[in-house]
């Protein structure tokens, strides 16, 4: 293979790792990474194989286990979110399950923010209670005394933030000295924010998990997940996923490496139109209450400043009217697509209590957050004088 593609350096800034990281070229001297579309290698001879399988060389064996499209994608979210290790998966939700599912042993107890995306609630309280696994959740306005929810058996604490969908903001400089303090492992869902916008690594965390499916993506094209942090934790989840089939495809982690070359721009200019309908909609008479981490209003704005670059792309209001108020403003939506996705081009609204958290009772989502009129706006890029002239009318 041909080794003059050069690979950036640990100097080097954030855009230029997600640019240059690159698979080695091949004897062809391609500019741009090819697909990789095979379900296994080949080996030189016996002995080739067999320490192949006995880890003893690093090569790629089976795609479910590595592939050179994966290793890319994977490689560049370690460069950006500065941790040791990580394993790519076809969904988000694959990443969060194996991640849990490996870290995890029966009798283990988590402690969770309780704001957090739906299908990660119903793991929470449907399924790992069958293995013995019980959670216990605090709010996100109570983080103060996370404390008092640790238990002897506590093994993770697990938050989002910012939150889906009430964009709650999290510490995580303290969580993670109180995680450290007693000895938890700390995980950061850190999808809403990308590696761009906020590296909890770096504030302490101990794995960092994404749904690729959102802004890393951005176009809404595939479904990917990652898992990054220390590499004995990854080593973990690694094994447990080889051995359950959750991987990647090739030509997923082939887009995804490839969205990631543009995520810093399309992030930056995510986050100025959303600060913008964020603005827009805190002075209309037909909206209660805006949350947006960059608001000046939003009660954990000084936190939000202090561990993210900029606000996001996803805004939540609540609409005047209750829920029939936010169906009526979702019918009425023009240019804006209706859609459970989020980190898209395209400006996407939703109604949660009646879409993406519907499977919560009524006082679950009062719980987290999640009240009648609540509107997620997921901030796209079209010219942000049409995205506002559309919420307008419909508001209106």
């Amino acid at each position: 293979m041909s080794t003059d593609n050069q690979q950036p350096t640990t100097d080097n800034h954030f855009e230029t790792l997600a640019v240059r990281t690159q698979t080695e070229r091949t004897q062809f001297d391609e500019h741009s990474t090819p697909l990789y579309l095979t379900s296994s290698f080949v080996f030189e001879d016996a002995e080739d194989m067999r320490a192949s399988f006995a880890d003893e060389k690093n090569k790629n064996l089976y795609s479910r286990f590595s592939n050179p499209n994966v290793t890319e994608f994977i490689d560049k979210i370690v460069k950006m979110e500065d941790a040791e290790s990580g394993y790519a998966f076809a969904t988000g939700m694959a990443a969060i399950y194996s991640t849990f599912a490996a870290l995890l042993n029966s009798g283990d107890h988590i402690v969770s923010c309780q704001s957090v995306f739906g299908s990660t609630h119903t793991l929470f309280t449907k399924y790992f209670p069958k293995w013995n696994i019980e959670t216990s959740y605090f709010k996100a306005e109570d983080e103060k005394n996370v404390e008092k929810y640790i238990q002897p058996n506590t093994k993770i604490l697990y938050v989002e933030t910012p939150t889906n969908p009430a964009i709650e903001i999290l510490d995580l400089e303290f969580l993670a000295q109180i995680a450290k303090k007693h000895n938890l492992l700390f995980i950061v869902d850190n999808c809403f924010a990308t590696p761009y916008l906020q590296q909890p690594i770096k504030y302490g965390a101990d794995v960092v998990v994404h749904s690729a499916t959102k802004l890393i993506d951005g176009q809404g094209r595939v479904l990917g997940g990652v898992a990054v942090g220390k590499a004995d934790l990854i080593r973990e989840i690694y094994l447990f996923a080889r051995n359950t089939g959750p991987a990647i495809s090739p030509f997923n982690a082939w887009v995804l490496s490839k969205s990631l070359e543009t995520l810093a721009i399309r992030v930056e200019k995510h986050c100025e139109n959303a600060l913008k309908v964020a603005e827009f909609l805190e002075n209309h008479p037909n909206v209660e209450l805006v949350k947006y981490p960059f608001l000046k209003s939003h009660p954990s704005y000084e936190v939000a400043k202090k561990q993210m670059k900029l606000g996001g792309n996803i805004v939540a209001f609540e609409v005047k009217g209750g829920s029939e108020g936010g169906r009526n403003f979702l019918n009425k939506i023009k240019m804006c697509s209706l859609s459970a996705n989020l980190g898209d081009t395209r400006t996407i609204v939703t109604h949660p209590a009646s879409t993406t958290h519907s499977k919560l009772s009524g006082d679950e989502r009062n719980e987290v957050g999640i009240t009648p009129g609540l509107v997620r706006c997921s901030v796209g890029l079209e010219n942000v004088e049409d995205i506002i002239g559309d919420l307008r009318q419909a508001l209106d």
